[in-house]
């Protein structure tokens, strides 16, 4: 004990010279690029012991969130467990929490279940590998979090081209309240020359500046849709899109059980697809998805087409004994529910393809933006190959339903006839009669041209 009444403790953690200035900080908001092991989980555990350490707030509430509670789990808490422990009154394994000696509490979550989040505070938080989680569980869950106590956080991770993770950085470059660091192996020298060197010729080109040199231009490695939303990101198809109320709005769905549930809103205005909504959740009822549907139409004035279901919407329930379809007509009228196509995956992942190059999305779909930005490839570790078949993860319900979108987009379409007669005026010789044209002009007789 200090001569100040202080308990002096000696943690086992010296910090990498690169990341000294981060624990000095003064900035709320921070974002650090890193390259791949250069030790940013255990800064980051250590970040969160000390500021529960030293932020002075009352019954601190703390928190590391990694992409998946398995994630989280496996590779944070044992690091938690250790540097915590000087400083550690109690910890709950199952919850993967710890308690400091101060009453401030550090837990670990998973952003693939952000509802064990909702409903507590937080005065810190970090988000890990955020370019793996999706877009909006900063902003709708976890910002509301820090309100009232004035909590800080920070993103870290590695660049998957340009989603969420590269927005919170662009955006952050431009604002001085924000604590910015990028981390290259080629400048941090915390990694072996000769590794780095090895690992350059046995990985390819934009793996290896993914990876190691902190480069959001490298393309998603095994990404479907790297090319075309790359593409449409060019070309500015990614902006305000206005309902246009001379077109129907279509939604295409794929149904998530034990998962997501992703809709698209979709209008097809002369050969251009136009997304104007997106809505993902999981676990809610068939009825809730009802909702959703009647409330874009009441807020947004949409008049509906077709809705669009995957071919298991058929299926009964054992519960209810009735099948998504039955339960979907409870809201909706049958005769707007469609069945898509049961095709192939690979003529699916084609046909959007094919699509994505006609499409433009408004900016309220930036979750399922990120689903096809980021919808990869599975990889098989043994024989280091991409497998012919999708990694299940978040993007997964986004970017089916958008497949179904695209095998039945040209359903919704306008068929123009390029061989019918174009009836109208024209200047100079012209086949069609003033008597004609007034035949085929719907005009009430007291009305004036």
């Amino acid at each position: 004990m200090s001569d100040e009444g202080l308990l002096e403790v000696e943690m086992d953690y010296c910090p990498r010279k690169v990341f000294e200035d981060f624990h000095d900080r003064k900035e709320r908001w921070s974002v650090i690029v890193a390259h791949r092991r250069c030790g940013k989980t255990v800064l980051c555990i250590n970040d969160l012991i000390y500021r529960a350490l030293m932020d002075g707030k009352e019954n601190g509430r703390y928190a590391y969130v990694a992409p998946y509670m398995s994630m989280a789990k496996q590779i944070a808490f044992d690091y938690l467990l250790s540097y915590a422990r000087p400083v550690m009154a109690k910890a709950n394994q199952s919850e993967l929490w710890v308690e400091l000696v101060n009453g401030a509490r550090i837990r670990l979550f998973g952003a693939d279940n952000p509802d064990t989040l909702r409903g507590l505070y937080l005065d810190g938080v970090v988000l890990d590998e955020y370019a793996d989680m999706k877009p909006s569980i900063f902003g709708s869950v976890i910002r509301p979090l820090l309100t009232d106590r004035g909590g800080w956080a920070t993103f870290i991770g590695t660049p998957k081209g340009h989603n969420a993770f590269w927005e919170v950085y662009n955006n952050a470059t431009q604002d001085p309240s924000w604590y910015v660091k990028v981390l290259r192996a080629s400048q941090t020298g915390l990694l072996d020359k000769g590794e780095l060197e090895d690992a350059a010729k046995t990985m390819t080109e934009d793996q290896y500046l993914q990876e190691f040199e902190c480069d959001f231009e490298s393309a998603i490695l095994g990404a479907y849709f790297g090319k075309e939303m790359r593409q449409l990101t060019d070309d500015g198809r990614i902006r305000e899109v206005e309902y246009d109320p001379l077109f129907p709005v279509h939604t295409a769905w794929d149904l998530g059980y034990s998962d997501d549930t992703a809709i698209w809103f979709f209008q097809v205005v002369h050969g251009e697809i136009r997304c104007l909504d997106y809505h993902s959740s999981n676990g809610q009822p068939v009825a809730f998805y009802a909702g959703i549907i009647q409330s874009r139409e009441k807020e947004r004035g949409y008049v509906y087409g077709t809705h669009w279901l995957p071919h298991d919407a058929r299926a009964k329930t054992l519960s209810s004994n009735r099948s998504v379809i039955e339960q979907l007509g409870d809201k909706i009228p049958l005769k707007s529910i469609k069945i898509t196509p049961n095709l192939k995956l690979q003529d699916g992942i084609q046909a959007s393809r094919l699509a994505l190059t006609r499409t433009w999305f408004d900016h309220k779909c930036a979750d399922g933006i990120e689903c096809l930005r980021q919808y990869q490839r599975e990889y098989d570790e043994d024989k280091k190959v991409f497998r012919d078949k999708p990694r299940h993860d978040w993007t997964s319900h986004g970017a089916d339903a958008f497949r179904y979108l695209a095998l039945t987009w040209k359903d919704e379409a306008r068929i123009v006839d390029p061989e019918a007669p174009i009836r109208g005026v024209f200047v100079g010789q012209t086949d069609v009669s003033l008597n004609e044209l007034w035949k085929e002009t719907k005009v009430k007789a007291n009305n004036r041209i």
